[in-house]
């Protein structure tokens, strides 16, 4: 059974610079597309960036480039998004997901990805 717990989110100062983790039990991490996605209150889940299972290829929302970054570490099964610049409307639930269809294309749809962690707060003050 896959399992994904997401960690790192909490209460910043618009400017500050927040780290969250998200580390996958079982299954394959190394052939996973890893995904992070967010959803604000009243609002749709939104991709905000993913990272290809073969390495190199990311994709991040335009909302998030040039402040977000997405990286992961294989021998520890986690992938990490470090949010620099932070701003009120990054004010969300932050989903990790992962992808494991192999696909050579990231998706930025929620329904592209087949397994999700719970969730973590992340909350920026103006």
């Amino acid at each position: 059974q896959v399992q994904l717990v997401e960690s790192g989110g909490g209460l910043m100062q618009t400017g500050g610079s927040l780290r969250l983790s998200c580390r996958v039990s079982g299954g394959t991490f190394s052939s996973y597309t890893m995904a992070w996605f967010r959803q604000a209150p009243g609002k749709e889940r939104e991709f905000v960036a993913a990272l290809m299972w073969s390495g190199g290829d990311t994709y991040a929302a335009d909302s998030v480039k040039g402040r977000f970054t997405l990286s992961r570490d294989n021998a520890k099964n986690t992938v990490y998004l470090q949010m620099n610049s932070l701003k009120p409307e990054d004010t969300a639930v932050y989903y990790c997901a992962a992808d494991h269809s192999l696909d050579l294309v990231i998706t930025t749809i929620p329904r592209g990805y087949h397994y999700w962690g719970p969730g973590t707060q992340v909350t920026v003050s103006s």
